[in-house]
């Protein structure tokens, strides 16, 4: 049976896949891109780019998850992302839609009333890396929205998530984890036709929880949703690669091309066309190539 994920009014279907969402990080510090989108209107100029390069969402976040960040107050994160989804929703209303090729925004944010006031804005998706870390508030955010989610395993928050990750058997305490949490969404009323999952790639996990991660991603497909992961330029690619950030593409790419031949459905990536190619590329050969 397909597999399809809802979100606002909209669904897309496993079989339209692969589907890659691009990334726009309003932060000073973050790994890759900190600084990149230093004003609103260079981050708004981002996700129509990444819209162009064929993303169908676009992820904008205003705090850095990176290992060993800091967190950040809520009117911080705030005062960086609104004026971004506001100005994007202006430059569609000043433009006609012919005019701008536009796809779907993602808020990347832990905290319930930023991910509110985005959805206030026209957010069609929750990318919530800490897993319910918020517990009841974000669920009632989440109840009282029709919006898609991303369910993220981490273990330990992005401060100290690194220093030690430690599993007595990382694949099963991970689908345990994402089964625990699917219960919950269930009991606060979110339909999981709105829920994908993503393994949490560089998320308290060692180089060798990461491998094991991408190599067993058919046994999170089986949990019955739309798998999403996030590889690109983590330090699971520069292990191997070496090199700063900026300089991991082929590395992404080989790692991105890996996770969709095991199952990966939805692939985050700061290069959406490059990755879209390969991924469309993998799947043809994989299943054979479709029109």
């Amino acid at each position: 049976m397909a597999r399809v994920w809802k979100f606002r009014g909209h669904t897309w279907d496993v079989e339209q896949g692969p589907a890659v969402m691009g990334i726009v990080n309003v932060t000073p510090d973050s790994f890759s891109d900190g600084g990149m989108y230093a004003s609103a209107e260079s981050a708004v100029n981002g996700c129509f780019s990444h819209w162009y390069d064929g993303a169908l969402w676009v992820d904008v976040g205003g705090e850095s998850t990176r290992p060993g960040s800091d967190p950040v107050e809520e009117s911080v994160e705030l005062a960086r992302v609104l004026p971004v989804l506001d100005g994007v929703g202006a430059k569609l209303e000043q433009s006609s839609m012919a005019t701008w090729k536009s796809g779907y925004l993602s808020i990347d944010t832990m905290k319930p009333a930023v991910a509110r006031e985005a959805l206030r804005r026209g957010v069609v998706v929750v990318n919530d890396v800490s897993g319910l870390a918020a517990g009841d508030e974000m669920l009632e955010v989440l109840a009282n929205s029709d919006c898609g989610y991303v369910l993220t395993h981490c273990q330990g928050r992005p401060k100290t998530m690194q220093l030690a990750p430690h599993y007595e058997d990382c694949i099963g305490e991970v689908l345990n984890f994402f089964e625990d949490r699917m219960r919950m969404l269930q009991n606060a009323g979110v339909d999981l036709e709105r829920v994908v999952l993503d393994p949490g790639f560089g998320f308290g996990k060692t180089w060798d929880h990461n491998r094991e991660l991408l190599l067993s991603l058919q046994r999170v497909r089986g949990l019955g949703r739309p798998v999403f992961v996030g590889l690109s330029r983590k330090s699971f690619v520069g292990r191997v690669t070496g090199g700063v950030p900026k300089e991991r593409l082929a590395g992404t790419l080989a790692a991105e091309t890996l996770a969709v031949w095991h199952g990966a459905d939805i692939l985050r990536t700061h290069e959406p066309a490059h990755t879209l190619q390969a991924a469309r590329v993998c799947r043809a050969v994989r299943e054979g190539w479709r029109e």
